[in-house]
């Protein structure tokens, strides 16, 4: 009989299973985060990173830094710092970078005055995470 899974299940073991899914992953991640500002469903995203990584206490040892400010983070209400984005992407293997933004996209146009965004080429991501 098949083992019935749900999609966050499918989506940990994906993202466990490919750092570079999980790293396309984050970067999406932000990307929606840039262009709405949604920080609840931005800090559900880090989460599903973390849990696939092998969790708080696993990135913290893997860093060196404290679980109690990772989970401080991903708890919080607030947008996280740039500290805890670099902790995440140096879990990946990765960094974090700015790529310049092509105005004129109307799909990246500004959705929320306090959240403003510009467009993005549509050749290159918006933020690339290397992974040397």
């Amino acid at each position: 009989m098949t083992e019935l899974r749900t999609w966050r299940e499918v989506l940990i073991a994906d993202l466990a299973a490919s750092r570079t899914e999980a790293i396309d992953y984050f970067d999406l991640s932000l990307q929606e985060y840039q262009l709405d500002g949604d920080t609840p469903f931005f800090l559900k995203g880090l989460r599903n990173i973390i849990e696939a990584l092998g969790g708080v206490p696993e990135i913290a040892k893997q860093t060196g830094t404290e679980p109690e400010n990772l989970l401080e983070v991903l708890s919080s209400d607030e947008p996280p710092r740039l500290d805890a984005l670099n902790i995440l992407a140096n879990a990946l293997g990765g960094r974090l970078s700015i790529e310049p933004l092509e105005a004129g996209n109307p799909s990246h146009q500004v959705k929320d005055k306090d959240y403003p965004a510009a467009a993005r080429e549509s050749e290159r991501p918006p933020l690339e995470i290397a992974t040397d």
